[in-house]
């Protein structure tokens, strides 16, 4: 009778042992893990900022990479921070991104920040976040001070300049 109850533990035993060894590395996992540092999307580093009629627009390119090098595919929103001198910056928006699995996607953004005052000056940030929440890191940073925008040239009086022979 005990050689029954050994064996039939050895039994449960090597069945346990089976069913580890085929459950435990089998995570679904295809490929290598990647540290979530390198799975978030390259820093934005062309972000750009002019007066215009309704006040600051902001323009820039779209990533296309994650920081880790790979091409990113999952581009989910972008945000725009404000800060003025002396105050800290503020999250003023938010451009949600819906092209994803299009086959042209948008590749230029612009965002018009609509309330600023004449005559201050303004510093702006962009970052821009996966689907699955991975955020980048701050874009450059952009200073300018809010002007009236200049109106375009009058077809009417527009004077065509004389060229000068080059020497």
């Amino acid at each position: 009778m005990n050689r029954k109850r050994n064996g039939a533990k050895w039994l449960t035993l090597g069945l346990m042992i089976a069913v580890l060894a085929n459950v435990v590395p089998g995570c679904g996992v295809k490929s290598q893990p990647i540290p979530p540092e390198a799975a978030r999307p390259e820093k934005i580093v062309g972000l750009e900022a002019a007066n215009a009629k309704e006040g600051i627009r902001l323009t820039w390119i779209r990533p296309e990479s994650y920081a880790g090098g790979a091409k990113m595919k999952d581009l989910g929103s972008f945000s725009i921070s404000r800060a003025q001198e002396g105050k800290p910056a503020e999250q003023i928006g938010d451009i949600q991104v819906h092209d994803e699995g299009r086959f042209q996607v948008q590749n230029t953004f612009t965002f018009i920040d609509g309330s600023t005052i004449i005559g201050k000056t303004y510093h702006y940030q962009v970052t821009s976040s996966t689907t699955d929440g991975y955020v980048s890191e701050p874009s450059n940073d952009v200073e300018i001070v809010r002007k009236n925008a200049s109106a375009p040239p009058n077809p009417d009086t527009f004077v065509v300049p004389t060229p000068v022979p080059l020497k």
